[in-house]
């Protein structure tokens, strides 16, 4: 049946001369035929970075990566990838006219980057090494792509901050304080609940054994990653409320403080219940696991609460009356 319309009558908006149709979203089911369409143009690329970044990868993974100082590396590394893969289709949808060419500022940011990595490699400065990672595969997708594909992808490479570890002397200055607050509140809430505990700075007493809280225990590495994993979560649940946003991306600064808290109180009940073996044992491992796992409790009671208090303080809203004209 021929469709016609009236004069006069309303045919839609006219697409303005230059422009074209919105193309239709892309989905994450069709990633998989584009990868393979891609993989061509895309294999010498991806080729040479796994042979500039491997024996990188191979070192962090026997070293670094292994501690638990930078322990988070991998998590943050495989979630940004992650990221990646899902935010591909966009980066594929950036019209034609937005990608050809990729951009020069691309090919700085290259020799910026490899630069930055043979100093890292050559001198054994992880910093830079890490950081290179970023740099590198950042100028590849600005060549490749243009600057239009890596603002889609700007919160992956955003992320990936959070796996390059700071200098020694920044996180020594800015750690003691944190250790120390985490020993004295620790040892104020073991005291209120009977047990024999006393503290001289960051060594706790408690019965026969001492215990040192270390940097990673209640360290800046722990808030940075506990703050990245916030993130996470902020840029996967994508609450249109600015308030919401923010006051739990502040909210997760105390959230780690308390995390850090029961994680030192755990070890040291552990140690004295079951020995100073137990606590540094495998039990100091499982530690950690509670440490992440209330912190992200603490997380989602936090939004929870931020988002009930939303919906009451909009629900409690008087109505608003148009004034008669």
């Amino acid at each position: 049946m021929d469709t016609h319309v009236r004069p006069g009558a309303h045919a839609g908006p006219a697409l303005e001369p230059g422009r074209q149709a919105a193309a239709p979203p892309l989905r994450i089911a069709d990633l998989g035929p584009m990868l393979r369409a891609a993989l061509p143009d895309w294999w010498p690329v991806l080729a040479g970075l796994a042979l500039l970044f491997v024996p990188t990868f191979i070192s962090l993974f026997s070293g670094a990566w292994i501690s638990e100082e930078q322990g988070h590396g991998p998590i943050i590394f495989g979630l940004a990838l992650w990221l990646v893969y899902r935010k591909w289709p966009a980066v594929l949808a950036v019209p034609a006219h937005a990608t050809a060419g990729g951009s020069r500022s691309g090919w700085a940011v290259l020799a910026f980057g490899l630069a930055a990595y043979l100093l890292g490699r050559s001198q054994q400065i992880l910093m830079l090494e890490i950081g290179s990672i970023i740099l590198v595969t950042a100028a590849v997708l600005l060549v490749k792509q243009g600057a239009a594909a890596l603002r889609v992808l700007w919160f992956p490479f955003f992320f990936m901050l959070f796996m390059v570890p700071l200098p020694a002397e920044f996180v020594a200055l800015v750690t003691m304080p944190m250790k120390m607050a985490v020993s004295w509140v620790t040892e104020h809430l073991l005291f209120a609940a009977g047990y024999p505990i006393s503290r001289a700075g960051v060594i706790l007493q408690i019965g026969q054994y001492q215990l040192l809280v270390a940097d990673a225990c209640a360290g800046l590495q722990t808030l940075l990653t506990l703050e990245a994993l916030g993130l996470f979560y902020l840029n996967l649940m994508r609450h249109p409320s600015a308030i919401r946003n923010i006051g739990l991306a502040i909210f997760i600064v105390p959230i780690s403080f308390s995390a850090n808290v029961i994680r030192v109180i755990v070890l040291t009940l552990i140690t004295y219940d079951f020995g100073d073996a137990a606590g540094q044992g495998f039990l100091h491992g499982f530690a950690g696991m509670v440490l992440f796992v209330t912190a992200l409790l603490l997380i989602l009671a936090v939004d929870s609460l931020l988002q009930w208090s939303l919906r009451r303080r909009a629900g409690a809203a008087p109505p608003r009356t148009r004034e008669a004209a």
